[in-house]
């Protein structure tokens, strides 16, 4: 009768009486944030390393310390850096300063999709890459470039050969050939510092799947031979590190693969830092990387081409005062097989 004479119900809940309410002294808490932690600011014309010194020893910048100290741990006592690529690293203008890390012994292997590949190729080749997506897809010209598709094709039919595999072809293959800008391309210069390189491709992603006379047979059997090299690298990755940069998917899964044929061969593969980098965090690389297959993870959220920089510049300073790179011994060092004829034709 009253709902139809619209009046209400008395309300179910009342302001609750807080007057009752226990506190304690703020000295009694445990702060997780202490003045000594703030940020420092510093002259413009500071060092790096006192730019580094003086972010806060709070989140980011306390992960990205981790993460540096973990991959300077790692090499200096002779353990695998790892990095896995996307194609956005390339991109953004950061194969040099990881070819140098190689250079110097920090990194002993890049993991690469298909598409940090090709732009890696493009640097080589003429020195520039990344085209404009939104404008070629609107008439069919996008990844239709035929120098590149030509390249790759030649390149995975090498790699089919033997055991040679995908990235090992691809250096060979920017070591003899007509590259004017090679010294920009993070394959050749990695590979020329003794890194071992794998590509990893998912047919049907990458621009040169659709050029003509490309063979889905070739790109398999070369990708496929990667896998299994690399699976053999992580083997010995136990007390190393792993580190993603912009793979969301393809290499976080490469990776949880490898990690369960290592251990289902028997290797102990533990004590491994994996970190992830990237603009956003994503199921896989957090689940597949940094939480299911490793002892610690360690995630960095920003722009590749912000962390990466600075992340290189940390591990350097650290490795640097544990006494540099100790060098794999000859049993441990990622080895590529050498190319053989196969034992039967291929179309």
């Amino acid at each position: 009768m009253s709902a139809m004479n619209g009046n209400l119900p008395e309300p179910r809940h009342r302001p609750i009486d807080l007057s009752k309410l226990s506190t304690l002294p703020i000295a009694e808490r445990e702060h997780l944030v202490q003045r000594d932690h703030f940020g420092v600011p510093v002259d413009p014309d500071c060092s790096a390393g006192e730019l580094l010194d003086s972010l806060p020893k709070i989140l980011g910048a306390d992960r990205l310390r981790a993460l540096a100290e973990a991959i300077a741990t790692a090499r200096a006592r002779g353990a695998h850096v790892v990095f896995a690529l996307g194609g956005h690293v390339v991109k953004t203008g950061l194969g040099p300063l990881l070819a140098d890390l190689a250079e110097r012994g920090v990194i002993t292997a890049f993991a690469l999709n298909g598409a940090a590949a090709i732009h890696d190729l493009e640097v080589a080749l003429i020195g520039q890459t990344s085209e404009k997506v939104a404008e070629t897809i609107q008439d069919g010209r996008f990844g239709m470039v035929g120098e590149t598709g030509v390249a790759f094709n030649r390149i995975c039919k090498e790699a089919t050969k033997g055991e040679k595999g995908f990235g090992r072809a691809l250096a060979e293959d920017l070591a003899r050939g007509n590259y004017p800008s090679r010294e920009s391309s993070l394959v050749y210069r990695a590979a020329k510092a003794g890194a071992t390189i794998t590509v990893h491709v998912s047919i049907g992603t990458d621009t040169v799947h659709a050029v003509p006379h490309v063979s889905g047979a070739d790109i398999g059997a070369a990708s496929y031979t990667d896998f299994k090299i690399l699976a053999g690298l992580v083997r010995e990755l136990d007390s190393g590190v792993w580190v993603n940069v912009g793979s969301a998917v393809l290499l976080p899964e490469v990776f949880l693969k490898c990690v369960s044929i290592a251990r289902n061969l028997g290797a102990r593969v533990a004590d491994v830092t994996a970190g992830n980098l990237d603009m956003i965090q994503h199921y896989r690389p957090k689940v597949n990387v940094l939480e299911r297959p490793v002892a610690r993870g360690i995630e960095l959220t920003g722009h590749h081409e912000i962390m990466v920089p600075l992340l290189r510049l940390e591990a350097l300073r650290r490795l640097a005062e544990k006494g540099g790179p100790k060098l794999l011994v000859p049993a441990e060092k990622p080895q590529v097989a050498k190319a053989a004829e196969p034992t039967s034709p291929r179309a």
